[in-house]
């Protein structure tokens, strides 16, 4: 048995690999488009395919291998309707520099969010958040089987288009699970799994699924739930809420340089969980809250993953197993140009 496991890891990597390899990214000419260039821009429809929208990303000072790396990603996840659509490359003929052109998806959940809550409105509705969530995690899990780790799942890299469909975007730190470990740590602080913090250097897709856990806290209560200013800070963050892993939760945490080096009095501090008391019931039922709690797990080998959470009672009401019909499955995020606001003149995150 254990033979027949080892070999098909290994066929599946070999595979990967493979795809990798063969990657061909479409190369065409900024001339094709109508619209300005900058590090992200809007441009009109190709001439040739007029109807929809595009963005152009750019790298300042030829970055070209950000771009490319960027562009590999997106075709390595065509065919998921929840990651922002690629159409390869474009070179402007005047000055050669090279631009990514990718469909045009919407705003920023970042923004949106922070169009939908100044001060006095109430939160987004169950309902909302769990049909964002179904969608985040079944992109994740398509992610995944694709093997690939974004590593940087912040509402600023999910898209809320005019559709209410959600869209990851940004791979610029993503990472092939057939790169063997060990993996540098990788993300934005306040969205980054302890294990990362901890320079565990054989993380996995698990650190996505706890981003979306702290991105699920944040559709719930409008604000960022851990937030530290460097990596020690953030996993004093992390352990205050969530209680400090022990032998019995997490073995290996015990023999990491932060626990050994961590006070007596900061370990006390850090007894207990109190995310319930964060999120009582007249903010999450029983089954969000056990998803919820299990995406935010420090461990990751109890850690849910994409697919196990999909699997949870609190998504029974969504029938489809695949992308649900807007009627079906989803309730409206927020829409900044739904509301005519002015997203930086808000400051309530």
């Amino acid at each position: 048995m254990a033979a027949c496991v080892v070999e098909a890891a290994a066929t599946a990597a070999a595979a990967a690999r493979q795809t990798r390899t063969r990657m061909r990214v479409a190369m065409g000419t900024t001339d094709d488009y109508e619209g300005s260039f900058g590090a992200v821009v809007r441009a009109a429809p190709p001439r040739h395919l007029p109807g929809r929208r595009h963005e152009f990303l750019n790298e300042p000072g030829g970055g070209h291998a950000t771009l490319l790396r960027e562009a590999r990603f997106l075709e390595s996840c065509a065919g998921n309707p929840l990651v922002v659509g690629s159409h390869g490359l474009a070179r402007d003929p005047a000055t050669t520099e090279l631009c990514f052109v990718m469909e045009c998806a919407g705003q920023s959940l970042h923004d949106a969010l922070r169009c939908q809550r100044p001060r006095g409105v109430p939160p987004l509705p169950e309902a909302t958040v769990r049909a964002a969530m179904w969608l985040l995690l079944m992109g994740a899990k398509r992610m995944h089987d694709a093997h690939i780790i974004h590593r940087d799942i912040k509402p600023q890299n999910l898209l809320v288009g005019d559709d209410q469909m959600v869209r990851f975007c940004d791979f610029g730190l993503a990472v092939y699970m057939a790169e063997r470990p060990p993996y540098e740590p990788a993300g934005t602080l306040w969205y980054m799994a302890p294990e990362t913090l901890l320079g565990k250097p054989d993380y996995d897709t698990l650190v996505d699924t706890w981003s979306l856990g702290c991105v699920m806290a944040e559709l719930i209560d409008g604000r960022h739930l851990l937030q530290g200013l460097n990596y020690e800070d953030q996993l004093c963050a992390i352990f205050g809420a969530l209680g400090m892993p022990d032998d019995t939760t997490w073995p290996w945490f015990s023999s990491t340089p932060f626990a050994t080096e961590m006070p007596e009095l900061d370990k006390q501090r850090c007894k207990g969980s109190i995310l319930r008391c964060k999120f009582p019931e007249t903010k999450l039922s029983k089954e969000g809250f056990e998803v919820l709690s299990g995406l935010l797990t420090c461990n990751p080998d109890k850690r849910l993953t994409a697919a196990a959470a999909l699997k949870h009672p609190w998504f029974s009401k969504i029938q489809s197993p695949e992308v649900p019909k807007t009627e079906e499955a989803v309730s409206p995020l927020p829409n900044p140009r739904d509301r005519g606001c002015c997203v930086r003149d808000l400051d309530f995150l």
